[in-house]
């Protein structure tokens, strides 16, 4: 409690009091008012309301007296290749290099591209479950309890339907209150295949689910229970079970998805899982589900003056609780939800290593939800046994590597050969264990996953790389996603700037990793290599280019000449006058060529990028649009402006994910920022409270983000200025301090503060709390 002597103005008692009380305000666990609420009725799976426990997602839709659970799992799969079997140990990475070198482009289309025109691999949906209510009930609304992860089907009648996916056992449950439902039917994919003939999931969809060749799925019934079981691929069999009980004037219904990677028999599986859920109930199965997620919200929030940012930004961070968890796969394109019209999902709802996977876990180091992100670095750790084998037999090198493009068990989808199957993607995947170690400063993870996995990618890439007749170390192929398709032009001169950045940022971190570690010659040996890559490609005035050759000359969807500034950091504005001259040509240029080919993912990356350079009004006019223009009613990203009204030439809606993870992380970056002047250089890391703030956005504040160095930090805003902040240190170390407080002098409360220049320094000790207010 805060008590003062009267002063002649408000204002004075509200700054006093906030800047003692702020570094001890605790989370917030989302307002009900940011709530997602869908007015019905939703007759579309994509405009759904998403739930999810990691392992299992459903999408609760429907109107007048239907409603639907479209349901999936994480690790139903097909992976039968399409094409010859290893195809990759055939048609290398030389023969490609040599046959382009021949001018011979579609003899090496024909080989990379292939692949990727069957139905399969794919992932699978799950079918749905349908409730057909009486005539006379209406289905009014669906929302989301984000704060305890329930979804709720209101009735006109006041009846209503909750539902929530477990998150401490692999189950959901349905409570269908004041109304019983006349008729529950639970439909195979083939049956909403026959239901809805269209199967059309969007563009790059591998078509209908009957180019599959299953058998029908095999039913079953007893007195209170329905189940399919569906004979799938390569000997795997999932079951979809449901079971329902009545409970006075209670019915509940529990469902659970299980195969056979849990055992030889899913049915029994199911059955027993689903029975335990009744026999406890829908309150005693709520209980350790809402201690869960009161936990997640617990590790962070943010407050923004901006409510369709506000409410965007917490609904992003609940698509990380709902689909990835640490024992669950990580997210592909669509997540836990995958099509549910017959279909098979958009690009194969596939993991998309030149932009998806790595955008899709950007958000979650500064939220501090690091288990949800150790989802997607585990299932890269768990395949490195195949990776090593991927980098030895496509392209002839020691270490490892992921595909560009991969199935569930890591195997190389192709497609257009310039990007599906570039060694470079490996190297950004590499950032992802790297960031995974600045924010949490966990030396464990550095010396058992970070450095063992980044440097094997780097063992791959030095087996790769050629010294020219200038001493510069050069790919045999170079491309920038997705610049000129798969046309012949897209093979651009080794090295593109995109493919330089990507080798330069996986060297620099290693070489920092190593130094943290004491390998003083493995640091030497990236430094070097580092080094050896040469300097970016720009033009006259600093523009980056394409690559030595080729400038950027039209609209694009992706960034990636222009990656080093945004997220490697290679490019910043506290390095000197030639990234400055580059930053503000490059981005001119950008600006001049429009927004025409942009999807809503390039708008979310643009938001982030105008952030890292400090410009907080071309942040916000870019998340604006995209909130604005490319998200369904649901808050799922679309590639196309759903407003048509001239943001993009695409007006499409394949839905993928990573876009609102950009979003996410655009407000994370506008609140507070902790990189380093020098990448690759230990412990030079800087915090930046409120670097990019928009005018709009006067008031705002942010509770335990995490920084750099393992820092967990909250800060205090009012009418344009900081009031306060707080930063704990994970661990000991000297913690740096931006100084962009407009000319005050902050209050501590620990001595030992000294500034040079405009950068505050101290040394705090593990646990130890600065406190600083104005």
């Amino acid at each position: 409690m805060c008590t003062t002597k009267l002063f002649k103005t408000s204002f004075l008692i509200l700054n006093i009091c906030v800047g003692l009380t702020a570094s001890a305000q605790q989370p917030k666990l989302p307002e009900p008012a940011y709530n997602l609420l869908l007015k019905a009725p939703v007759s579309t799976w994509d405009e759904a309301l998403p739930l999810g426990n990691g392992l299992m997602g459903g999408l609760l839709w429907g109107e007048k007296n239907t409603i639907r659970l479209s349901l999936d799992r994480g690790d139903l799969w097909d992976e039968r290749t399409h094409g010859e079997k290893e195809w990759w140990k055939k048609y290398t990475y030389q023969k490609g290099a040599d046959m382009i070198a021949k001018k011979e482009f579609n003899t090496v289309n024909t080989w990379w591209d292939e692949a990727y025109n069957g139905v399969s691999p794919t992932k699978l949906p799950g079918g749905r479950i349908e409730l057909k209510f009486p005539e006379g009930e209406q289905v009014k609304e669906f929302e989301l309890l984000e704060a305890t992860a329930e979804g709720i089907s209101r009735f006109n009648s006041g009846a209503t339907m909750k539902t929530f996916y477990s998150a401490h056992d692999p189950v959901a449950l349905l409570s269908i209150k004041g109304v019983t439902a006349e008729a529950v039917q639970l439909m195979s994919p083939m049956d909403v295949y026959r239901k809805n003939t269209k199967g059309d999931a969007g563009p790059s969809s591998g078509g209908s689910v009957n180019k599959l060749g299953y058998p029908d799925a095999i039913k079953g019934k007893s007195a209170t229970a329905e189940w399919y079981i569906q004979e799938a691929a390569d000997g795997l069999k999932y079951c979809v079970y449901i079971d329902t009980r009545k409970n006075g004037k209670e019915t509940l219904i529990a469902l659970t998805i299980t195969s056979t990677v849990d055992g030889k028999d899913p049915l029994a599986l199911a059955r027993q899982r689903c029975a335990a859920a009744l026999n406890k109930g829908y309150q005693a199965m709520l209980t350790p589900h809402v201690k869960w997620w009161k936990q997640f919200w617990e590790k962070s929030s943010v407050s923004i003056p901006d409510t369709a940012v506000q409410k965007q930004y917490n609904l992003v961070q609940y698509f990380y609780g709902a689909a990835s968890r640490l024992n669950a796969p990580p997210m592909p394109l669509q997540g836990v939800w995958t099509a549910d019209n017959g279909a098979l999902p958009p690009w194969k709802g596939d993991y998309h290593n030149d932009l998806n996977t790595q955008m899709t876990y950007m958000a979650y180091q500064q939220s501090g939800r690091y288990d949800e992100g150790a989802s997607y670095l585990n299932f890269l750790w768990e395949r490195r046994d195949f990776f090593r084998d991927f980098a030895r037999d496509f392209y002839g090198t020691p270490g490892l590597a992921c595909p560009g493009v991969m199935s569930y068990s890591g195997q190389p989808l192709g497609g257009w050969g310039q990007y599906s199957m570039s060694p470079s993607m490996s190297a950004w995947s590499a950032h992802l264990f790297y960031l995974h170690w600045l924010y949490t400063a966990d030396d464990t993870f550095l010396k058992e996953k970070a450095y063992p996995w980044s440097s094997e990618v780097g063992e791959c890439m030095l087996g790769l790389l050629k010294k020219d007749s200038k001493g510069l170390l050069k790919l045999p192929l170079s491309s920038s996603p997705e610049i000129f398709d798969n046309s012949p032009k897209a093979w651009l001169e080794p090295n593109s700037n995109y493919d330089l950045m990507s080798l330069k940022m996986l060297f620099l971190s290693l070489n920092e990793m190593a130094t943290e570690m004491g390998k003083t010659a493995e640091a030497k040996k990236w430094a070097d290599a580092a080094l050896a890559l040469g300097d970016f490609h720009t033009k006259a005035d600093g523009t980056l280019m394409l690559d030595a050759k080729y400038d950027l000359t039209s609209s694009h969807r992706h960034l990636s000449n222009i990656i080093g500034i945004y997220p490697f950091n290679l490019i910043n504005k506290e390095s000197g006058k030639a990234d400055d001259q580059m930053i503000e040509a490059s981005l001119n240029n950008w600006d001049k060529l429009g927004t025409r080919s942009w999807v809503g993912y390039t708008f979310s990356w643009m938001s982030c990028l105008k952030a890292r350079v400090g410009d907080g009004e071309g942040a916000v006019k870019n998340l604006d649009i995209f909130v604005k223009a490319f998200i369904l009613r649901n808050g799922f990203h679309v590639n196309g402006d759903q407003t048509k009204s001239g943001y993009s030439g695409f007006t499409y809606r394949p839905f993928t994910l990573e876009g609102n993870f950009l979003a996410s992380q655009a407000v994370h970056e506008m609140l507070m920022q902790s990189w380093s002047a020098q990448p690759g250089a230990l412990n030079t890391g800087l915090i930046r409270i409120f670097p990019a703030m928009p005018k709009k956005w006067a008031d705002a504040s942010f509770t335990n983000l995490r920084a750099e160095g393992g820092f967990i930090v909250s800060a205090l805003r009012k009418n344009q200025q900081t009031l306060s902040f707080s930063i704990t240190a994970a661990k000991s170390g000297k913690l740096r301090i931006k100084d962009n407080f407009g000319g005050r002098t902050p209050k501590w409360n620990v001595k030992g503060i000294t500034k040079t220049g405009d950068v505050y320094e101290l040394n705090l000790n593990k646990g130890q709390k600065l406190n600083a207010s104005f």
